[in-house]
């Protein structure tokens, strides 16, 4: 499968850099690109792409709106958005993630990380190491009333003891391949527990999992 790709940056040469690395892969192709979220909102709406790199921080419209756009208005036709920041701390990538991006990604990642992760949310994965992980859940936390901490109830009571264990390691930032070794289990078994656990509680990908498991008190910050 050729991965369709779009760019969002308000810097050309940020965009030229990317489009000349990605276009160098076999499996990759640069479709388009936006020099703000609203140009990129407007374009995609009759552009048909795999995964958006979006960048956060841009004029007339952020890279967090454009997403929250795109996700909301375009509903099961909407790219995987793969957030892209000079930050590893921008309050904004937590809004992004919220809004329906697949994950974030540092501007400084080496190229092979950068394809990787490309080709991740493409299969339908999200990049979000453990420690962006941490981040989010801490993040989450402290956004939450006081009287509405995560404590197990009725999300854990529809799951089998498996797709639990399954959601931990999800929510601990790892990989299929690495879930499969920690719990000695075929990579496709896998990924038929979580797509059973995105089915059972309604979220779009992983970091919706990664939530989901934290609301649940399966997993905390620490």
């Amino acid at each position: 499968m050729t991965i369709r790709v779009f760019l969002v940056d308000d810097q050309a040469l940020v965009r030229a850099g990317f489009s000349m690395l990605l276009s160098a892969q076999d499996d990759m192709v640069v479709v388009g690109e936006a020099a703000d979220g609203a140009e990129a909102v407007a374009t995609l709406a009759h552009t048909s792409v795999d995964v958006v790199l979006m960048d956060v921080r841009m004029p007339r419209m952020d890279g967090v709106a454009a997403t929250r756009e795109l996700v909301t208005g375009m509903g099961e036709r909407a790219p995987r958005i793969l957030v892209l920041t000079t930050f590893d701390l921008d309050e904004y990538v937590f809004a992004a993630l919220g809004a329906g991006a697949s994950g974030f990604l540092l501007k400084d990642a080496r190229p092979e990380e950068l394809l990787s992760a490309i080709r991740s949310v493409a299969a339908g994965d999200a990049v979000l190491a453990p420690s962006a992980t941490r981040r989010l859940l801490t993040q989450v936390s402290r956004s939450l009333p006081q009287g509405d901490r995560p404590s197990p109830g009725k999300a854990l009571s529809q799951l089998t003891s498996r797709e639990q264990e399954v959601l931990v390691q999800v929510a601990g930032g790892l990989t299929n391949g690495e879930i499969a070794a920690a719990l000695f289990m075929a990579e496709s078994t896998v990924k038929t527990h979580i797509s059973s656990l995105l089915s059972k509680l309604g979220c779009r990908d992983r970091v919706g999992l990664v939530l989901a498991a934290f609301r649940a008190g399966l997993v905390t910050p620490d």
